[in-house]
């Protein structure tokens, strides 16, 4: 019985794939490699450069920040703006819209979800009010045109007042209910037609105050059996669409490399773990990938390591450019190029 249904799923793949094919010839290197990068830019206008690329299909999606939105019909011109491009563009899939919702501090939309994870944790119904922080934040992403979420925080902080819990970006201290809250917060917002990003693996719980992968290099030392069942345990099964990779090391899994640059993460994270879903990196720019080279290089090693969406958040499009060029310029050697552009090109299927 296992050797048939092996036979199944390698029958099925195969058919995908060939499903797949000719879409993927349609396209170049350099547009194939811009489906795996998300583009920003600063200010409340996007530039023309930004529209060029989205029309030659060249873009996978856009992350908006606080210094780009003025008020929700503002961003709203914006999102429309973007899709019509797209509409002109050879890849006739939706672009990948998206920002940081979190909640409380961390929101870069007016409006729902008002709690942080914490005050959602220490609330008298923590489930009822992680279902309906997922469905506010859905809703308000969805009522100007946006289509990804980066959020929910999955970290499990260990002191109060550390890096994760100063903003009140973790849920609890306890694993068990970290991931519950988490998996009610991303069954709400998927809801709402919104793919949540569950972040960041394999978590950050673990570091200090004053630990800031944005600013610099950050190791921590946790044990590999209580890093499995304190800071991977939320991302068990998990639903979300997406998930991100942290930029700190983690000795136990690879001394090396900071985790979205390290293969034996990924894999812990997609073997282990069992996820199939839609790997993105942190921040392309952090502080914390300094001694790794200039913006090609970082995207190239992301997408060895495979992480398959590049986070060019410095909001500048030339950043963009230069991590797909270095993309399109090394996908022959990169390991599962055509699968990532597969899972992504799956993802933006079934958002609108």
């Amino acid at each position: 019985m296992k050797r048939v249904v092996q036979v199944v799923a390698a029958v099925a793949v195969a058919v995908a794939t060939i499903s797949a094919a000719p879409a993927a010839k349609q396209l170049t290197p350099r547009q194939l490699a811009g489906q795996r990068v998300i583009y920003s830019y600063a200010g409340l206008t996007p530039p023309d450069t930004l529209l060029q690329r989205i029309r030659a299909g060249e873009a996978g999606g856009v992350i908006f920040f606080g210094e780009n939105i003025s008020s929700s019909s503002q961003i709203a011109g914006v999102v429309k703006q973007l899709r019509d491009a797209a509409a002109q563009s050879p890849v006739r899939e939706p672009l990948l819209l998206m920002t940081d919702q979190e909640g409380g501090k961390v929101r870069r939309l007016p409006g729902e979800p008002t709690l942080s994870e914490k005050q959602v944790g220490q609330s008298a119904d923590p489930e009822a009010a992680a279902k309906a922080a997922g469905a506010g934040a859905g809703k308000n992403l969805a009522g100007v045109g946006m289509n990804v979420n980066l959020s929910p925080v999955l970290d499990v902080y260990r002191q109060a007042g550390n890096f994760i819990d100063e903003y009140g970006r973790s849920y609890s201290s306890d694993a068990t209910t970290a991931g519950t809250l988490g998996r009610d917060f991303v069954a709400a917002e998927q809801a709402t037609g919104v793919a949540s990003t569950a972040k960041h693996f394999p978590g950050l719980g673990a570091a200090p105050a004053g630990s800031n992968t944005d600013v610099a290099p950050v190791t921590l030392n946790v044990p590999l059996p209580e890093l499995r069942a304190k800071d991977e345990a939320p991302y068990a099964g998990t639903a979300a669409k997406l998930v991100m990779l942290s930029w700190a090391v983690y000795p136990a899994l690879d001394a090396s490399r900071p985790a979205g640059l390290s293969p034996a993460v990924v894999q812990e994270l997609r073997q282990r773990d069992g996820f199939c879903g839609v790997t993105i990196t942190d921040a392309l720019e952090a502080g914390a990938l300094q001694d790794y080279g200039d913006t090609g290089n970082r995207a190239v090693l992301a997408a060895k390591a495979g992480v398959d969406l590049i986070l060019a958040s410095g909001r500048d499009v030339a950043q963009g450019d230069a991590a797909a060029d270095a993309l399109a310029k090394a996908s022959g050697s990169l390991p599962g190029f055509s699968a990532a552009v597969d899972r992504i090109s799956a993802l933006r299927k079934g958002l609108s």
